[in-house]
């Protein structure tokens, strides 16, 4: 029986990541163990209901897996890349169309890991702002939501995300004024609608 060490820091994932990419399974186990609550957190915010999200973040660390040897690594973490990703995923209707949940249960992980679901649910908000957020981000082009989403809610600094995405720190700067700009308009409809509506204030 195989035993994983837990990655604890970014140097740890960084180095359980250079395993991942010799093709060394207890590796990307690490590396899965280290982000599968924070991506499905993010795929749980996006998706409709938990069981849209369970396929979201299966798809993400799939592709994970098989584009390793091309992700973009940002500050020692593959968590940026696998949160646009799922970001990516969701807006191209990946979610539905393929059900990954065997595949899921499958891949290489600790066998002490919190059930993901269990942990995201204890940090989401109530569902009609989850709904509300939900609905704004589909409103954004998937690089902005992605924008978004690195920022308000994982808390990287917009210099990360842009290496995550791929563009220059000043075109995130800009692009991501826009979309917090769009979010805010959105959520502010949403609250005129009704309660349960969330700022971009509480966001960030």
């Amino acid at each position: 029986m195989r035993t994983i060490g837990v990655v604890r820091s970014s140097s740890d994932e960084a180095s359980a990541w250079a395993a991942a990419l010799r093709d060394d399974s207890d590796g990307y186990a690490a590396v899965f163990d280290q982000n599968l609550d924070r991506v499905y957190r993010h795929a749980l915010r996006l998706a409709r209901n938990p069981h849209d999200a369970e396929d979201l973040t299966a798809s993400a660390f799939l592709e994970l897996w098989r584009r390793r040897k091309h992700v973009r690594v940002v500050d020692g973490s593959v968590l940026p890349w696998l949160l646009v990703t799922v970001t990516n995923l969701e807006h191209n209707h990946a979610r539905g169309q393929r059900r990954y949940r065997s595949l899921l249960a499958a891949l290489p992980r600790g066998e002490d890991s919190r059930a993901a679901a269990d942990i995201a649910m204890e940090h989401m908000a109530a569902d009609s702002a989850a709904e509300s957020v939900r609905q704004a981000l589909g409103k954004l082009g998937p690089s902005d939501a992605a924008l978004i989403a690195l920022t308000a809610f994982e808390h990287f600094a917009p210099g990360q995300a842009a290496a995550a995405l791929g563009i220059s720190p000043g075109a995130a700067r800009t692009r991501l004024h826009r979309a917090r700009a769009r979010m805010a308009s959105e959520l502010g409809a949403s609250a005129e609608q009704g309660p349960g509506a969330v700022s971009m204030e509480e966001m960030r």
